[in-house]
């Protein structure tokens, strides 16, 4: 009879109906969700990777000003604090450059005796970002130098004056002595940290030096040279451990480390980064760590006429700056005047005595024997 349909044919279309009644993406919907899901990631990755913007002191929403400053050419201002005798009665000025995580109260300090025996006056500042100074987001090697200039010139320390960094703050005294040395009387580097892509370095010599920081630090000075846009995350991140030095680690102190670290008076160390880790601390292993506009190991004596002394400082126990660099750098410039403390680590400039040593040094001129 015409329009019956067998069971079977029923049967085979309803599994058919089946099959074609489970739900499909038109694949024009399955790009755009895939599109919209990869966007997401990438617009979730780029925040994770941005710093905060810093908080500037004396904005609404930064910290107070409560130390006296300068105001720079292009605007910034520099935090400041005064040493030793009145700087109007001085024979010897030094402008002090501190380290990594550190600001302007913590100095290699000048004993008042020795200030007022021989007429020292030194004036400690903040590096930009760091306490009290303006944040500078282009800041170089070059930069830091400029700054050190312009602050001398502000306190009106004369044409000539001394400078004197420790640890990072060497850093910061390689740019003087390439970019202002007609200013300088004379200049010490105190337990410098390097650069280990300074070409200079004979690339056995870097490698072998660099594998003995520890991992995480190695990984810290790899992002902030070949990715320093990832900087930042890198150091914030909780996945994996950053840089020991950030975290005070005890596992790079030396044994006299640890004992003057014991002794020495606490500082408040709370203003530090109180502008916020990545205009201070970031920054630092950015311009540190990153390609240099110039190599240390490529200038020339500023002192031919005898007027002034370089010196470098180094302890050979130092588990932060690896000693063969220093030895390596000593060698290829004769003209400074190296020192090497036997059982010392990196803190050595607050061990009894050795202060007044360095500072005593560097204003006369004393000269290594042999």
């Amino acid at each position: 009879m015409a329009g019956k349909i067998s069971a079977a044919s029923a049967r085979a279309h309803t599994r058919k109906s089946k099959q074609n009644s489970g739900f499909k993406l038109p694949f024009g919907m399955f790009t755009t969700v895939s599109v919209v899901i990869l966007m997401g990631f990438v617009a979730f990755a780029y925040q994770a990777i941005q710093p905060p913007p810093p908080k500037i002191c004396g904005t609404s929403d930064g910290p107070p000003v409560t130390a006296p400053r300068v105001k720079l050419s292009d605007g910034r201002h520099l935090a400041y604090k005064e040493h030793g005798v009145p700087r109007d009665e001085a024979k010897y000025k030094i402008v002090f450059i501190h380290g990594f995580g550190s600001y302007r109260f913590t100095t290699i300090r000048l004993s008042q005796e020795l200030a007022e025996e021989l007429g020292i006056y030194m004036v400690s500042f903040d590096r930009p970002g760091y306490g009290e100074s303006d944040p500078n987001p282009k800041r170089t090697e070059k930069g830091i130098a400029l700054d050190v200039e312009e602050l001398a010139d502000q306190l009106g320390l004369g044409y000539k004056f001394y400078v004197l960094g420790f640890s990072m703050g060497g850093q910061a005294t390689w740019g003087c002595l390439k970019y202002i040395p007609h200013r300088l009387a004379g200049a010490a580097l105190v337990a410098p940290v390097i650069n280990y892509w300074w070409p200079g370095f004979p690339a056995n010599l870097s490698k072998e030096a660099y594998e003995k920081q520890l991992l995480q630090d190695q990984w810290t000075l790899r992002v902030s040279h070949y990715a320093p846009f990832l900087t930042y995350w890198w150091n914030t991140q909780k996945w994996f451990p950053a840089s020991s030095v950030a975290a005070k680690s005890s596992a790079i102190l030396s044994t006299q480390d640890r004992e003057i670290l014991s002794k020495i008076p606490r500082v408040d160390m709370a203003p530090v980064t109180h502008q916020g880790e990545f205009e201070s601390l970031h920054r630092d292993l950015i311009v540190g760590f990153g390609s240099w506009q110039f190599d240390p190991m490529d200038l020339e004596d500023p002192f031919t006429s005898g007027e002034g002394t370089v010196h470098l400082w180094h302890g050979d126990e130092d588990l932060f700056v690896p000693i063969s660099l220093q030895r390596y750098i000593a060698e290829k410039l004769p003209w400074i005047q190296y020192h090497e403390l036997a059982g010392s680590g990196h803190l050595f400039p607050y061990a009894d005595g050795t202060n007044d040593a360095i500072i005593k040094a560097l204003v006369l001129g004393e000269k290594r024997e042999g």
